[in-house]
Order: structure tokens, then C-alpha cells, then sequence
């Protein structure tokens, strides 16, 4: 019976994955990049101002229920760097070749923008209470700027599942296997622990959810980016060739050599994509949630913030994996996923050392999504069956990850991730494209410094942009 529920769950999986839902989104990335005039291109040096360049800027702290802009983007950060900027990128190279990280950069480059555009309805959509707590993200401007419920709810339901297959379980699991195999650390031990410090952070609410993102995020993210300049430093007389290999590959096949099968373009293209998708989540609807919580003066300030995180995540992170297997030759080996990742890394440093290594930026990794997914799950509980229904569902969220610890294989459990991403993502994409018009009209508002849809103006009043009549009308048929 279950052999039969998977193999329907992998056969689903197979048509709402297909080449069209990639085509789809970056579409809907590329729409947005062409209406803005390549913003994310010609302004970069002003994203750059705007984001990290304002860091340490003071805000406002005292409302118990916000965070600040930066806090935000190291949460929706914890909950998308991870495995995919590791095994991820190592399984895209396997399977696609190198010219798999050009189309990578591709979608990113792209998806700087449509994510720009999700996180910016998500503040001006968002709901706040008169204690300052604040909740947003697609299923409200879906609902708020379209009064589509049943896709609202649609959305909500596909991050609940989402939040509890892929980031309670499967990143629990994922570290409990790993210390299991490298150190002989008991798994239930090990899912229980990361339980605990889980619970304790999350329980504390969405203040401190942001303040221990913005702590060990950049931590953990510099600590991998300094192990891999490393490496890049001993290879870098092979940094010239790898170039040349990334761009070669996109548009021309691998051919079977040296124990690498050979790879058509069209395989290199969607695994790029695919990965690459997968780890910034650009268009998925994920960060706009937690972006809602932000203290921001104008929703497209905040918005600003997606295209850092997706060129922080994929251009920097990704990229960097993807140098150091290309640059060490261990791609020609046996061996796939996270143990490329280690194989890399351990020809430069000694074996031990490049183990430990990985396997704390796994822990780390897989840690801070668990953390970061907390808040998704909360929103969607809301959005699905009120918020009474949080004291007492959230303890579900703590379970699985225990539950399944001593599971030698639930990779098969991955397709019913997969399948949750894209009940979720696909409602988002469309609720972008319809409320396009009230993205660029946000956008044209801060840019111009008319400054009609500040926060401070939109959250009082709750008088909300709607998409036209004519545009709604025209989707549903």
C-alpha cells in the first residue's frame, strides 16, 4: 500500500515538476526583470546601499512583535541556506555538468526580481494588530488583492506540509544520519537536541527567532565562504579553467569521459533551474511571510532585501560550491551529493578536518532552516484554522524529525516535499503576475519619494491597492 501511495506521489510529482512549471517561473522572473528595465541590473550598486550597505543602521526595536529589515532577511536566509547551496549544487553538477551552474546564475539573476516583487505585496498586504504583532505573505494578498480564498487556503496548506516534511523532518534527518555515519552520534539524540533548541528559540516568538538568525546566519555563512576561499586560493590557477568549463557546458553537451556520463544542454538548463530555484526560493512565497514581520518604512524598501538574499544565496553560496568541486576534479568521481561536497574539500584539507567541517555546516544549516521554517508553519496554522489553533497545534512541529530518527532511508519522503513546493509556489506566481500592476505602482511610489503607500500610512488605514477588475477576470477565465 505505501509502495502504491509513493509511486502516485512520484508520478504527481513528475507532471508538477515537468519542464513547463520551470519555464513558468522564470518566466514570471524574466516578466518582472523586462517591466523594471533590468532594475535589479542597471540599480545593483543601489540594492547594495540599500541592504547591507544600511547593516547597522539603528531602527526601531521596541515593538516586541517586529524585527528589524536585517532580521527578516537572515530568517528567510535560514530557512534557504542549506543543503541545497551543498548537495544541492554537487547533485546539479553530477547530473547536469557544469554548464548547469550558468543557467543557475541565470534563474538567479532573474529571480533577484521576483522575489523582490513577493516580498513587497507581502508588507503591503500584511495585517497588524493593535499590539504591533503583524502576519503576511501570499495567502494574504492573494486573499487581501484578489479575494481568491480557496488559493489562499491552497497556499496555506502546501507550506503547512511543506513545513513539516522538509524542514522539521527531512533537515533533522538529514543531521542525524550524518553524525550517525561520520561520529556514531545516536540519531534520537541528536533530532531531540536540535528539537529542544528549536523549541526554545521559536517558542520565544518572532523577536527572537530574528535575533538568533542574525547571529548565527552570517556565522555559519562565513565560516563556510572562508572555507572555500580557502580552497579556491590553493586551486587558483585552476579558477581560469572552470570558468571556461561553466560557460562552455551551457550551451554545448559533456561528453562521456574520465567516468562522467555525457549531459545534453537541456539536461545542464534544468538542473541549473531547478536547483538553483530550490535554494534562494525566489517565487516559492516563502520569505515574503517572514519579510511581513519586518519594521520597514515603505514595502518596497523592503523588498530590496529579496534580491540581496537571492544573489547572497545562490551567486555567492552556490557558486561557491559548485569552484571548489569543479576546481579539485572530484567531479569524475563515484560519489554524489554531500559526499562530493566532503570529497572536495578534503583534497585540500586533511580528511577529518574537511568532515567536521561539512558536518557543522550541515548541523548549522539544517539547524537554522528548522528554526526559520517555525514561523511559515505558524502563519500558514493561522491562515488554515485561526490563530487559537496555534496553542496547541505548534507542538506537532517539534515531532517528526524525533519520530523518524532511526529511519535509515526517507529519501522517498523528498517527493512529498516537492509536491508541497509546488501547491505553493505555482498560487504565488500567479497572484504575482495578476498584482504586477501593485507591485510597480509600490515600486514607482518609493522610487519617485511620493511615498502615498509608506507602511506607517497603509497600516493604519488598511486601504489596500487591488489588482483591475479586467486583470482578475482574465485569469479565471
Amino acid at each position: 500500500m505505501i509502495d502504491i501511495l509513493l509511486d502516485a506521489f512520484t508520478a504527481i510529482d513528475r507532471v508538477l515538476w515537468g519542464p513547463w512549471t520551470m519555464v513558468f517561473i522564470a518566466g514570471v522572473a524574466a516578466y518582472f526583470t523586462v517591466r523594471s528595465r533590468f532594475f535589479q541590473v542597471v540599480r545593483f550598486p543601489y540594492i547594495m546601499r540599500n541592504t547591507i550597505g544600511k547593516i547597522f543602521q539603528k531602527t526601531d526595536d521596541t515593538n516586541k512583535h517586529r524585527i528589524t529589515p536585517f532580521q527578516a532577511t537572515a530568517t528567510s536566509l535560514a530557512g534557504t541556506v542549506g543543503m541545497g547551496n551543498m548537495a544541492g549544487v554537487a547533485t546539479a553538477l553530477s547530473v547536469g555538468g557544469p554548464g548547469a551552474i550558468f543557467w543557475m546564475w541565470v534563474l538567479a539573476l532573474l529571480g533577484m526580481m521576483s522575489k523582490t516583487a513577493e516580498i513587497t505585496l507581502a508588507v503591503h498586504y500584511r495585517d497588524v494588530e493593535d499590539d504591533g504583532r503583524t502576519h503576511g505573505g501570499p495567502m494574504h494578498y492573494i486573499q487581501k488583492g484578489l479575494g481568491w480564498k480557496f488559493l489562499a487556503l491552497l497556499f496555506s496548506g502546501g507550506i503547512l506540509i511543506n513545513s513539516l516534511f522538509s524542514a522539521s523532518l527531512l533537515q533533522a534527518h538529514t543531521v542525524g544520519r550524518a553524525l550517525w555515519v561520520s561520529y556514531s552520534f545516536n540519531p534520537y539524540i541528536v533530532t531531540g537536541l536540535m528539537a529542544i533548541v528549536t523549541a526554545v528559540v521559536v517558542l520565544g516568538g518572532v523577536k527572537r527567532i530574528g535575533q538568533f538568525s542574525e547571529r548565527v546566519v552570517p556565522l555559519m555563512s562565513a565560516l563556510y565562504l572562508l572555507g572555500g576561499l580557502a580552497l579556491l586560493v590553493v586551486n587558483i590557477d585552476q579558477v581560469p579553467a572552470v570558468v571556461g568549463l561553466i560557460f562552455q557546458h551551457a550551451f554545448s553537451p559533456v561528453p562521456a569521459a574520465g567516468g562522467v556520463a555525457g549531459v545534453a544542454v537541456a539536461e545542464a538548463i534544468k538542473q541549473g533551474m531547478s536547483r538553483g530555484m530550490l535554494s534562494n526560493e525566489a517565487g516559492l512565497g516563502t520569505a515574503p511571510m517572514i519579510h511581513a514581520a519586518a519594521q520597514t518604512e515603505h514595502p518596497f524598501q523592503q523588498g530590496l532585501w529579496g534580491a540581496f538574499e537571492v544573489f547572497f544565496d545562490t551567486i555567492i553560496l552556490c557558486s561557491m560550491t559548485a569552484f571548489a568541486i569543479l576546481s579539485t576534479g572530484v567531479l569524475s568521481s563515484d560519489v554524489s551529493g554531500i559526499e562530493l561536497v566532503i570529497a572536495a574539500f578534503s583534497a585540500v584539507f586533511p580528511a577529518g578536518l574537511a568532515e567536521a567541517g561539512v558536518s557543522l555546516c550541515i548541523l548549522t544549516f539544517c539547524l537554522s532552516t528548522q528554526i526559520g521554517f517555525f514561523f511559515y508553519y505558524e502563519t500558514a496554522i493561522r491562515t488554515l484554522f485561526g490563530p487559537h489553533a496555534i496553542k496547541y497545534l505548534k507542538w506537532i512541529y517539534f515531532l517528526p524529525g524525533v519520530l523518524f530518527a532511526g529511519v535509515s532511508h526517507v529519501d522517498q519522503l523528498w517527493v512529498v516535499a516537492n509536491i508541497s513546493v509546488g501547491v505553493t509556489a505555482l498560487p504565488n506566481l500567479v497572484a504575482m503576475v495578476v498584482l504586477s500592476g501593485v507591485f510597480f505602482k509600490l515600486m514607482k511610489d518609493y522610487l519617485s519619494g511620493e511615498r502615498a503607500y509608506d507602511t506607517a500610512i497603509t497600516d493604519r488605514t488598511k486601504r489596500y491597492l487591488r489588482a483591475p477588475k479586467a486583470e482578475v477576470e482574465r485569469t479565471r477565465t
